[in-house]
């Protein structure tokens, strides 16, 4: 009421749910933990407005909208019209970004009345633009996919992470870091699997015992002879004595 604009409906279905968000999770070091990740939404009281005040507590301090750059041109190709921090466009923080930018929810049509549409912006700390998402939903999947590492938001600026952050994102998102690989190979981080291999049977084939080959006729029956005539030479041996 107080900017008298109203919120996108997943952003209030949000809102409805929790009053802001935050996660941070760390690594172990030497065993001693180390915050690394941090994921935050401010809550509805630390929805902030920017550009609205001075910068500074000092008389005729400039604000925002006197810094802005307007020598860069908008709207140029497909690149989508950037925020004013003057009376055009109305600006809240979503996240402080731990002082590395600011990500922000923008209304740009303010005049003559607020519009509806809303889109996600990530300010830097030049007082620079890139945009994000259209929605608040596609940034909060954002958000939960690059899992609040430092300085995510930069992967979607010009220049990009720094080279502290990329070895981050080279631990624990080596796929997003390394896009271009992935569109040159797209077999590169793909897991070739052999359905006939991973569904396989596993019932083995019996084994046959080979038989003992049978003895022909001829040798049984001179097998017969042979031990007969031992018996008969055996027991005319024994007559004689």
């Amino acid at each position: 009421q107080k900017n008298s604009c109203v919120l996108p409906e997943d952003l209030k279905n949000f809102y409805l749910m929790t009053d802001g968000f935050q996660m941070t999770w760390s690594v172990k070091t030497d065993d001693t933990p180390m915050p690394l990740g941090s994921m935050v939404i401010n809550s509805v009281s630390k929805l902030c407005r920017l550009g609205g005040s001075s910068m500074y507590t000092l008389p005729n301090a400039p604000t925002l909208a006197d810094l802005e750059d307007d020598t860069d041109e908008e709207g140029n190709g497909d690149k989508p019209e950037k925020p004013h921090f003057d009376s055009r466009s109305l600006i809240f923080e979503l996240d402080p970004c731990n002082g590395n930018g600011k990500v922000c929810l923008v209304y740009k049509h303010a005049e003559p009345v607020v519009s509806p549409d809303t889109e996600i912006w990530f300010l830097d700390r030049a007082l620079y633009w890139h945009f994000l998402t259209k929605t608040f939903t596609a940034y909060y999947r954002l958000l939960i996919t690059h899992l609040g590492l430092p300085q995510w938001q930069y992967a979607f600026t010009s220049y990009g992470v720094s080279p502290q952050a990329k070895q981050w994102f080279n631990m624990y998102k080596p796929i997003t870091i390394n896009t271009a690989l992935l569109s040159e190979e797209a077999d590169s981080f793909v897991n070739k699997l052999d359905p006939n291999k991973v569904f396989k049977s596993k019932n083995k084939t019996p084994v046959l015992k080979k038989k003992p080959p049978s003895q022909p006729p001829g040798s049984q029956k001179s097998h017969t002879s042979m031990a007969s005539a031992k018996t008969s030479s055996l027991a005319g041996n024994s007559s004689r004595k």
